[in-house]
């Protein structure tokens, strides 16, 4: 098959948010059935996310005591203080191998932030979070990966 008629990466029957490439937001995510999710300040222009009928369990708002109950957590803010204020409890409620998105306005979508990759990293590293990706979310919405760091997985 030459490279035109090709078939865009993804399942064919998967939504699609208008971005930077072909991937279904729910792959280039990561997100998988059975996953226990925390969707925080999610807009509703986000469908792919908030219209995942495969999560297990959704909530809305971060526990106060429930200690590695989440596969998948996904923050959008446009503020670093409203991101130190979570940030301890994101570590606590993500399961060893879970893993956290954060979105962020792109400079572009002119949303007013203080928010960017270097924040990002400047908050959550020192909690002992690692990033390990990318991506657009949308037009408006970037998002970096995060994970437990190796040698902290299980030793807390």
């Amino acid at each position: 098959m030459r490279r035109e008629e090709r078939k865009p990466a993804g399942d064919a029957a998967a939504p699609r948010t208008a971005g930077y490439s072909g991937t279904p937001l729910v792959r280039k995510l990561g997100l998988a059935h059975g996953q226990a999710a925390a969707l925080l300040g999610i807009p509703e222009t986000i469908g792919d996310i908030n219209g995942f009928d495969g999560f297990a369990s959704v909530v809305r708002a971060l526990p106060e005591t429930p200690q590695r109950a989440f596969d998948y957590v996904h923050l959008f803010t446009t503020e670093r203080a409203a991101l130190e204020a979570v940030a301890p409890a994101l570590f606590r409620v993500l399961r060893w191998d879970g893993m956290i998105w954060i979105s962020w306005p792109k400079k572009s979508s002119r949303v007013p932030t203080d928010i960017t990759e270097d924040v990002l990293r400047e908050v959550l590293l020192p909690t002992g979070l690692v990033d390990v990706k990318v991506c657009a979310v949308d037009e408006i919405w970037s998002g970096l990966k995060f994970v437990i760091r190796k040698e902290l997985r299980g030793a807390l």
